[in-house]
């Protein structure tokens, strides 16, 4: 099924390892009408059409009426899209060990092919989620490295890579912790768990490839840290990334986050914080929590991973903290790169 000519849709693609704050992230830029949050589209064909999970919204993907409506845009309806096939075509292309083929500069025909075909349906899915929303980026925050780097093959696709970072040892804290997944409607399920050398291995690799990316696509960095700190820079930071306009009404749900400010005589208060919801297929159980939202860093991995973790984390991932600043005085990280 061919899709119609239209604007090529942009997508602002949230990349790195998960527990890095991209859910928080993603929905508060979806606070704004011009911003349409999907969650983790990668586990669409697994855990949406596969299992029928809890969209963020609280339906079943199958009873969402906003994905039903992209199914019938993208592909005139989900049953026509062949699972089993797509899946076989995701082993073959959006896999850790395919980045560097990803990353050449040209690829055979079969490649070329098949890549280009997975690519296609994400931006089917882009395209629709932005003409049924009415909004100008989608934020799809998969995080999978390999799926960016598929992603950069597309034909007719504005790509933009947010890439995330946090330091290491916080995200070892994270996967060491057992957390239950609501999105399952039979039963009760769990997130995986890592251990510190598996992070460890995990945050190294898919750092080094959205660094490998960033000579090839237009990426952003921004830490955890830096967000946490001044979330609403970081905000207008990625609006004009995602090439959206400075928007003060995009901040609305910032509202209780960071230190208080003394009210002025005869000013109105400040409105609370409105509560969010957002059409995400997978991502972390905080798009269930409805809001509202406050930002604040959370530290306890200092407290509370034990010190023989701490050590191996910090041994094995020290060049890459040393790189971000984590060492010592600390680095801006809202930089672009650029190819």
């Amino acid at each position: 099924m061919s899709t119609a000519p239209e604007e090529n849709p942009r997508v602002l693609f949230v990349g790195g390892l998960g527990r890095s704050g991209s859910t928080l992230l993603e929905l508060l830029l979806a606070q704004s009408p011009d911003v349409c949050a999907v969650g983790e589209v990668v586990h669409l064909w697994e855990r949406a059409l596969g299992a029928d999970e809890r969209c963020g919204c609280g339906e079943q993907f199958t009873a969402c009426p906003f994905w039903r409506q992209v199914g019938e845009h993208a592909f005139g309806g989900w049953s026509t899209v062949d699972r089993d096939e797509v899946l076989a075509l995701k082993d073959r292309v959006d896999r850790t060990r395919h980045i560097p083929r990803l990353a050449r500069n040209s690829l055979d025909a079969a490649q070329l092919a098949d890549v280009r075909r997975y690519a296609d349906l994400y931006t089917r899915i882009y395209r629709a989620a932005l003409a049924i929303s009415g909004a100008r980026v989608v934020v799809d925050s998969s995080k999978h490295a390999s799926l960016a780097f598929a992603l950069r093959w597309a034909d007719g696709l504005d790509l933009r890579v947010l890439h995330l970072v946090r330091d290491s040892r916080a995200v070892a804290y994270s996967w060491g912790k057992q957390v239950r997944r609501p999105e399952v409607v039979d039963g009760e399920d769990f997130m995986p768990t890592f251990s510190p050398m598996e992070v460890s291995k995990l945050w190294t690799a898919q750092n080094a490839a959205f660094h490998l990316l960033a000579t090839r696509a237009q990426v952003l960095r921004l830490r955890y840290e830096d967000f946490t700190a001044d979330p609403a820079d970081a905000l207008r930071r990625l609006r004009l990334f995602a090439g959206l306009p400075d928007d003060p009404e995009a901040l609305r749900l910032l509202a209780g986050s960071g230190p208080a400010r003394p009210s002025t005589p005869g000013e109105p208060a400040p409105s609370p914080p409105v509560p969010f919801r957002a059409h995400s297929v997978a991502g972390n159980p905080l798009r269930f929590s409805g809001g509202p939202l406050t930002v604040r860093r959370d530290e306890a991995w200092r407290t509370r991973l034990p010190r023989r973790s701490r050590a191996v984390v910090s041994l094995a991932t020290l060049p890459f903290r040393v790189r971000y600043g984590y060492l010592g005085r600390r680095r801006s990280s809202d930089s672009v790169e650029t190819s």
